[in-house]
């Protein structure tokens, strides 16, 4: 069930220890389809500049440094295709092994970490809350709030564990195509 990634750990730390592959890597992970270097390039700028579009100093620089370094470093590694003559890079199956290293952020916003803690205390302020006869929510039964909290932490670990088996979100985002 847990799969263990083909990369030494010492390789995903300095793989990780770098800023802009990260940000290509997050880039990729949302993309089914390769992307080419100037779109990647504009992305990753986009995240470090915080404007759309990036100013083209850092344009050109970010496109330098990943086309010269940080794409042929992670190709060797066998975490991206990337194809320097087409200037087209397509995230590896491997790659999605170095998601459990990084904080993955959820929709909206906030990393799972972040989600689980909140509605861990919602779930458990409701519960005692309702143990406790507070005015709004004695009337629930103290039963009710940790049964549909504790549904929501299953619901939501399914949704993560399948998500990240089909590939975060770009194959996600397929089936979802084919599905609606």
């Amino acid at each position: 069930m847990f799969q263990r990634s083909a990369l030494p750990e010492v390789e995903v730390y300095h793989v990780l220890s770098n800023a802009r592959r990260r940000e290509a890597l997050a880039e990729l992970w949302t993309q089914p389809e390769a992307l080419s270097l100037r779109e990647l390039s504009e992305r990753v700028a986009a995240t470090e500049s915080g404007q759309s579009p990036a100013p083209r100093a850092l344009r050109e620089s970010v496109y330098n440094a990943l086309h010269q370094t940080h794409l042929p470093k992670m190709d060797e590694l066998g975490l991206v295709e990337y194809d320097p003559d087409r200037k087209l890079v397509r995230v590896c199956a491997q790659a999605g092994h170095l998601g459990r290293y990084m904080d993955v952020t959820t929709r909206a916003g906030v990393t799972w970490g972040e989600y689980y803690r909140a509605l861990g205390v919602v779930g458990l302020f409701a519960t005692v809350a309702s143990l406790a006869s507070v005015p709004g929510f004695s009337a629930v039964d103290p039963l009710v709030p940790a049964t549909a909290f504790l549904v929501f932490f299953a619901v939501s670990t399914a949704y993560q564990l399948v998500a990240a088996r089909l590939g975060a979100r770009g194959r996600l985002a397929r089936l979802r195509a084919r599905l609606f």
